[in-house]
């Protein structure tokens, strides 16, 4: 797989749609973690490398943790 660079949720999105994955749920936390697990599915099957794996996960990670955030303010 040719390298990507990862710096948004949208990145990450074309990513899973590159093999055919379409994640909308209907609240941005949980398409968040649904693509944690297809994006570690795709490295598991071998499909991605483990620089484009661990990019990707970042990219969730920084995104679940400000959607959290705004979920702590939304609570105050």
């Amino acid at each position: 797989m040719d390298e990507m660079s990862f710096r948004t949720l949208y990145d990450v999105q074309q990513l899973l749609k590159r093999y055919g994955t379409f994640v909308h749920l209907g609240k941005r936390k949980w398409d968040i973690e649904l693509m944690f697990i297809e994006v570690k599915r795709l490295y598991e099957s071998k499909m991605i490398d483990k620089k484009t794996f661990i990019n990707a996960q970042l990219v969730l990670k920084r995104e679940h943790r400000i959607e959290e955030e705004k979920e702590k303010d939304r609570s105050k």
